[in-house]
């Protein structure tokens, strides 16, 4: 017999048991320790629904998508028809449908009324983002709320459609709505526009969703469409965490690492 061969396998029987051991103990630290933490982790990151506004899409979130799935969040965007609000909120909640677990929404301009009117109508909901969008009360409309004033730039030629459609004129749409975006992407912008229908503007806002869940506010101070004053009125009296930036009416294209922030703050307000 071969002392050392003999020898050298009891040695390698005393490694491989050792080894084995050791990576059974490590396995087992690993399953308790880091994948709860990693769990933990991903389910801190409540889920993210973008509501784009009249004479916008879906597509209108896609630097704030890119920015938020690059951060690790959950991000839908649907498509609003804007025909009627009571639609508008079906398509929210068809939306919300869809995910599990807290959830915030963030409403662009007219999205603002369909987050108002639909928040409060999930227990998923923990919060609501507005950039530079309608936050009414109980009672009001948009159009009650335009008629206080002379039509703001943006707003000023609205061509209605033979559907009872609402359109924005190119030149407006350029200049005044998006004005302070790059105008070859403010043209594509006005060309993938999703019109709304003339009669959501005079829907009676019912009880509103902020008035029960925390609000952040985002004010555009070169808006155009709604008046920043207007929208420093809409933050104040729901409570609003309030934050102003230097941008037309929409801050979702040309400031959309301002918008992430503020979705950010939001988000970490409400998983604490």
């Amino acid at each position: 017999m071969n002392l050392f061969n003999l020898n050298q396998r009891k040695s390698w029987r005393k490694l491989i048991s050792a080894v084995a051991v050791a990576a059974f103990a490590i396995a087992a630290i690993s399953a308790a320790i880091p994948a709860q933490a990693g769990t933990s982790k991903q389910a801190a990151k409540p889920n993210i629904i973008l509501v784009h506004g009249a004479w916008a899409d879906g597509s209108s979130w896609s630097a704030v998508i890119e920015r938020l799935q690059a951060k690790g969040y959950n991000v839908l965007a649907p498509q609003f028809p804007h025909a009627t609000l009571a639609g508008d909120v079906d398509k929210l909640n068809q939306a919300l449908a869809r995910v599990q677990g807290p959830t915030i929404l963030v409403g662009h301009s007219f999205g603002g009324q369909i987050i108002t009117a639909g928040g409060a109508g999930s227990d998923k909901v923990v919060g609501l983002v507005y950039i530079a969008a309608f936050g009414l009360d109980e009672g009001e409309s948009i159009n009650a709320l335009l008629s206080q004033g002379e039509p703001t730039a943006a707003l000023a030629h609205l061509e209605i459609d033979e559907f009872g459609y609402a359109w924005l004129p190119q030149e407006d749409f350029v200049k005044h709505f998006a004005s302070d975006v790059d105008p070859a992407w403010a043209n594509a912008m006005f060309a993938v526009q999703q019109p709304a229908h003339i009669s959501v503007l005079g829907d009676v806002m019912g009880k509103p969703a902020w008035k029960t869940l925390p609000s952040w506010y985002m004010v555009a101070t070169n808006d155009e469409a709604i008046p920043p004053d207007a929208e420093r009125l809409f933050a104040k009296r729901m409570g609003a965490t309030t934050v102003e930036v230097e941008s037309s009416h929409v801050p979702l294209n040309s400031k959309p690492d301002a918008v992430v922030e503020l979705i950010e703050q939001a988000a970490a307000a409400v998983t604490k």
